[in-house]
């Protein structure tokens, strides 16, 4: 047997495992399984001789390709959250495991992991439900060993709490992001960065930003400063979908809209939208 073909055989020895491993960081299985598939490709490209620990280095693999598929994610998901884990992974071999996932793997969790940031998310998946160490955690979401730690840390906090504690009231979104709407108003940098979890992530559309600039920023002094570079002494309190946000009105119609994501009372998230099909489509109510 030839290596490529001992290589394969020892892939798909891992195969479920690494699904499992993605389908609970994606909540997708169709991502999922295209995960997996980046790793086959990764690893049938790579001088694994050196590997020790062939099914750890491929569920590092997975767990990176994972993590940049949260980051660039561009709608919340391919499937609805409804799909249960049994269909996910049709295990007619083994209808044991598959009522394991099933239980195991519920839609309630999969709702509350939706919620967190995409490194929490990696360094409580890898480290709670696969007792990967955090020496091995560190390098993947790149923070130190104690950073990943507390990343597990506060995920297990939110998990715990259940996505009822975990999403704020509307009345405390509301405060929220008017907070970030007065101090953008301002110019008050510290103001803004106490409003802004430290992991904030901000993705605008095309139309959104000038030509060139990346359409996502990360950290709170980066968002931040965009905030005070962009168009807020023009913007106003509204509600789009009912959720509180910021919209920019020109001549009685959106402009532009921020969408904020909340947690712990700071934004964690925040969607920035000026394409005018995606504004033309959205219920926006000006507030005073």
């Amino acid at each position: 047997m030839d290596d490529e073909k001992i290589l394969a055989r020892r892939f798909e020895a891992d195969r479920g495992h690494l699904k499992r491993v993605a389908y609970r960081m994606l909540g997708s299985a169709t991502e999922a399984e295209d995960a997996v598939q980046e790793a086959w490709l990764r690893l049938s490209r790579s001088d694994t001789s050196a590997v020790g620990n062939l099914s750890g280095w491929l569920t590092t693999v997975v767990a990176r390709v994972c993590l940049d598929m949260l980051r660039t994610r561009k709608s919340r998901r391919e499937e609805p959250l409804e799909q249960p884990a049994t269909e996910a992974f049709d295990d007619k071999d083994d209808p044991e495991h598959a009522l394991e996932m099933a239980d195991s793997l519920g839609v309630a969790l999969l709702v509350v992991l939706e919620t967190l940031p995409p490194p929490e998310r990696v360094a409580f998946v890898l480290h709670d439900m696969f007792d990967l160490p955090f020496e091995e955690i560190a390098p993947i979401v790149g923070r130190s060993t104690d950073a990943a730690r507390q990343l597990a840390s506060r995920a297990r906090r939110r998990v715990k709490g259940g996505s009822d504690n975990f999403e704020p009231s509307r009345e405390r979104h509301r405060e929220v992001v008017t907070a970030y709407l007065r101090a953008s108003r301002s110019g008050d940098l510290a103001a803004l960065l106490a409003v802004l979890d430290p992991e904030v992530v901000l993705r605008a559309d095309a139309s959104a930003v000038p030509v060139g600039m990346a359409l996502v920023a990360r950290g709170a002094e980066v968002v931040a400063r965009r905030a005070l570079a962009g168009f807020m002494a023009e913007a106003q309190l509204a509600l789009v979908g009912g959720e509180p946000a910021i919209v920019v009105l020109r001549a009685g119609a959106p402009f532009r809209v921020l969408r904020f994501t909340v947690a712990d009372e700071r934004v964690t998230g925040i969607e920035v939208l000026a394409d005018a099909d995606r504004l033309a489509g959205l219920e926006v109510t000006a507030l005073n």
